[in-house]
C-alpha cells in the first residue's frame, strides 16, 4: 500500500513538472519520395560526415540508395553501419560509436525500425558523453547533455521513435531491456516518406501498425495524459482502424502507408508525454529474455491486459470503441469495452499474430515478472497497479497450453 501510494504521488510529480522540460518536436519532412530532401537540410545545418545507423536488411533492401545519392550530390560524406538487432544491444552501440568517433562524424540516422532508431540514440548519447556504460542512463532525465545531430528515418509504421525521447536497449551482457527517457533524445529531424514502406512485409506491417495501436491505447489510459495526448491518440486509433488491416492486404498502396505513418507519428507523440505502461513493461521483459520481436509481443499481450483492467477502463474503452466503429448505439459501456477487445482479438487473428508464446517457460516467471514489475513501477502511470504476482498471473495466460503442462 505505502508503495502504491509513493507511485501515485511520483506520477502526479512527473505529469505536473513535464511542462517545464523542452518538448521541441523534430522538424519533419513528410510527403511521398522525400528522403531526397534530407541532403539538403543536412546542408543547411552546415553538416557534412554523417553515420547512418541501420541494419543488414535494410541495406540489401536497397531502401538506403536514393538517400545515398543526394548526400553524394551534398558532398556529405556517409558511413554505414548496419549490425542493428531486432532488439539494439550495448555492443551494437559500442560499434557505431566506435565508427562515429573514429571518422569524425557530426551527426546521426537512424535508418529503419525502431531498433535503428534507438540504436541510432544510443550511438549519439555515447558519442556525447564518451561512455557505453549505458545502466548510468537508465530511467528519467540521466543524459541531460545535448546529443550530436539527430534523424530519425522509419522504415515502419509502429514505433513512433522519430516522434519520442526514449531509446530501449538491450545489455549485451545480462540481457536486461531498459528505456533511457530523456528530451535530449528527441529527433532533430524526422523523415516520413511513405515509399519507404512499400516493401514492408505483411508480418512486419502486422506487428509494426499493432504496436502503435498498444503506444496509442496506453497513452490514452495512463493517468498522466494530456488534452494533446488524447487527441493524438484517438486520431491514431480510428487511422489504425481504418488502415492497417488494408494495408496488410495490400501493400503497395500508397495512401494506406502513407495514413499508417501519420498513426505512428501520433502515437509516438502520445506516449512520449502520457508513457506507455503495463503491456510495454511485459514486452521488453520478454523481447530481453527470448529475443521475440516486439510489435507481435505487445500485440498478443494487448488485449490480456485491457480484459485484467475491467471496469477501471470500460469508460474510456467505449469511447475508443467508438472511435474504432466496432460499436452499436444501444451499446452499454461494458458493452463497447468488450467489443474493443474483441476487435483487437480479430485483428490479431486476421493477420496471424497469434495469442501466446511457446518461449514461455514456467521456470522462467518470477525473472519474467520481477522485470515488468520493476520497469512499470513506479514511473508508468497505468490504470490499475499490477504486483509480482499479477504479473506472473498474465504471463501464464500467455502460455501455450504445452508450456503450461511442462
Amino acid at each position: 500500500m505505502l508503495f502504491k501510494m509513493y507511485s501515485r504521488a511520483y506520477q502526479w510529480i512527473m505529469k505536473n513538472t513535464a511542462p517545464l522540460l523542452n518538448w521541441q518536436p523534430p522538424a519533419v519532412i513528410n510527403c511521398v519520395g522525400c528522403i531526397e530532401k534530407l541532403a539538403p537540410k543536412l546542408t543547411e545545418e552546415t553538416i557534412k560526415k554523417v553515420l547512418i545507423v541501420t541494419d543488414e536488411g535494410i541495406v540489401k533492401a536497397g531502401l538506403l540508395d536514393k538517400m545515398l545519392d543526394s548526400l553524394s550530390e551534398e558532398n556529405i560524406i556517409y558511413f554505414i553501419y548496419k549490425g542493428t538487432k531486432a532488439n539494439p544491444t550495448t555492443k551494437n552501440i559500442e560499434e557505431a560509436v566506435k565508427v562515429f568517433n573514429e571518422q569524425n562524424c557530426e551527426a546521426v540516422i537512424g535508418f529503419g525500425g525502431g531498433s535503428a532508431i534507438d540504436c541510432a540514440k544510443g550511438t549519439g548519447i555515447a558519442a556525447a558523453k564518451n561512455t557505453t556504460y549505458f545502466k548510468r542512463f537508465k530511467g528519467v532525465l540521466k543524459v541531460r547533455s545535448k546529443l550530436p545531430y539527430l534523424v530519425a528515418v522509419p522504415t515502419t509504421a509502429g514505433t513512433g521513435s522519430e516522434a519520442t525521447i526514449a531509446a530501449v536497449i538491450t545489455d549485451s551482457e545480462t540481457r536486461e531491456k531498459y528505456a533511457i527517457i530523456d528530451t535530449k533524445l528527441m529527433p532533430d529531424a524526422a523523415v516520413l516518406d511513405p515509399e519507404l514502406l512499400l516493401g514492408l512485409p505483411q508480418d512486419m506491417t502486422a506487428y509494426s501498425g499493432m504496436d502503435a495501436l498498444a503506444h496509442a491505447v496506453e497513452a490514452y489510459l495512463n493517468r498522466s495524459n494530456t488534452k494533446q495526448t488524447k487527441m493524438l491518440s484517438e486520431e491514431a486509433v480510428e487511422l489504425i482502424y481504418d488502415n492497417l488491416y488494408p494495408s496488410y492486404k495490400n501493400g503497395q498502396d500508397i495512401q494506406l502507408r502513407t495514413n499508417m505513418q501519420r498513426a505512428s507519428y501520433f502515437a509516438g507523440k502520445a506516449f512520449t508525454r502520457a508513457y506507455v505502461g503495463n503491456i510495454h513493461a511485459m514486452a521488453h521483459a520478454l523481447g530481453a529474455e527470448y529475443n521475440v520481436q516486439h510489435g507481435r509481443t505487445v500485440a498478443v499481450i494487448l488485449p490480456y491486459i485491457l480484459e485484467e483492467y475491467g471496469v477501471a477502463v470500460h469508460g474510456k474503452l467505449a469511447h475508443l470503441a467508438d472511435i474504432a466503429k466496432v460499436t452499436g448505439t444501444e451499446d452499454s459501456d461494458a458493452v463497447k469495452a468488450e467489443k474493443f477487445i474483441a476487435s483487437i482479438k480479430d485483428l490479431n487473428e486476421k493477420m496471424n499474430i497469434g495469442t501466446s508464446f511457446p518461449e514461455l517457460k514456467t521456470e522462467d516467471l518470477k525473472k519474467l515478472s520481477a522485470a515488468a514489475y520493476k520497469e512499470a513501477n513506479p514511473l508508468y502511470p497505468v490504470p490499475v497497479m499490477f504486483s509480482k504476482a499479477d504479473f506472473s498471473k498474465m504471463y501464464k495466460k500467455l502460455m501455450t497450453a504445452e508450456s503450461k503442462e511442462g
